[in-house]
């Protein structure tokens, strides 16, 4: 159950132990987590002045914990010390940009080894969640993605086969509509939602008033005003880029309610169908409990959880101006074009009249 995840976490946060996350999932649903108090381990979090739980300020999501549990770890659901310590060190040398040579490890260089930074501007996080756990997924128990239906498999299929490339293996560009939305600086990367560790500004800024809450992430600088006076959602025919959320407590947890995704907008192959479940419960001073759970049964064969122990940062949280320095967009386009122009003029091949 969540409350149990929940518990569990707040006796890390107090004694610094993990004693139950090894043998406790949490469930895919939404029952309360915060409800339930324990003398012993329960922490009081500061209120705003209309007595709402404080969750406000700048938290950093960013971790080398997996969405998924590396399937090399089959049942381990917790790292110990020593574990987490080698996994971290593999994990910084995996994924360090600065090893262009695939034979010393590095991770997804395309030929030639061009890539878009080198390893300074990379900030994803340099250690496991505090948690240790091995995966981010605590719901199925095995720390992996539930298996896709029928369907889901199918549309899978046909995004590897058109993968947005044209007949040579290019990236499409044949316009800017033919790029990803992260591309254009639309919608993407760790935003969500749901909220979930990327490579870099792995920070979302939280504001409260009395019947809203601001979720405000630094990329791609979006924000969500979430209601809590218990309006009802959107009707079923208005879409959004970031769907519509719905707030509500849950004793001294921010449950938010989001529907109504746009069909462009995905997370691993959801639709437009996905129903997601975010949960926000501070559990110290200095640490925020964000757990979310998807529901999409177009996609999936059950829906999936996933917790993330955020940590609090000083600020401020500085704007991620992408569409005014989004020169990469105009690389590709030109890059495209001379790609064409190139095979264009190869030995053998006869100009179109």
């Amino acid at each position: 159950m969540t409350h149990q995840f929940l518990d569990a976490v707040c006796q890390w946060a107090v004694v610094t132990v993990i004693v139950s996350l090894s043998s406790v999932p949490v469930a895919a649903q939404t029952t309360p987590s915060a409800s339930r108090s324990s003398p012993t381990t329960r922490w009081s979090p500061p209120r705003t002045a209309d007595n709402q739980p404080d969750l406000q300020g700048v938290w950093d999501f960013g971790t080398l914990t997996p969405l998924e549990r590396p399937a090399a770890l089959g049942d381990k659901q917790v790292f110990s010390d020593e574990e987490a310590a080698a996994f971290q060190k593999e994990e910084d040398r995996r994924q360090n940009r600065d090893l262009i040579d695939p034979a010393k490890g590095g991770l997804n260089y395309p030929p030639g080894g061009v890539v878009p930074y080198n390893e300074f501007w990379y900030e994803r996080g340099n250690t496991v969640t505090a948690s240790k756990r091995t995966s981010l997924i605590v719901d199925p128990p095995d720390g992996r993605l539930p298996p896709l239906t029928p369907q889901g498999r199918t549309a899978a299929e046909l995004r590897a086969a058109s993968d947005r490339s044209d007949q040579l293996g290019n990236p499409r560009a044949d316009s800017y509509t033919d790029r990803p939305l992260a591309d254009r600086c639309l919608v993407g990367f760790n935003a969500g939602p749901p909220m979930t560790p990327g490579a870099y500004n792995n920070t979302v800024q939280l504001f409260q008033t009395a019947g809203h809450v601001v979720i405000l992430n630094e990329m791609v600088h979006d924000a969500r005003v979430v209601s809590l006076d218990g309006r009802p959602h959107l009707p079923p025919h208005l879409r959004q880029w970031k769907g519509d959320s719905r707030g509500r407590w849950e004793g001294d947890t921010l449950v938010v309610d989001t529907t109504n995704f746009h069909r462009e907008t995905s997370l691993r192959g959801s639709t437009a169908r996905m129903h997601l479940v975010e949960r926000f419960t501070r559990i110290d001073g200095d640490t925020l409990l964000y757990e979310f759970t998807v529901d999409d049964a177009t996609t999936w064969t059950r829906p999936w959880t996933a917790a993330v122990l955020m940590k609090k940062i000083p600020g401020p949280l500085f704007e991620y101006a992408c569409h005014e320095g989004n020169y990469a967009m105009f690389n590709i386009l030109s890059g495209a074009r001379a790609s064409e122009k190139a095979a264009a003029s190869a030995p053998g091949v006869t100009e179109q009249k």
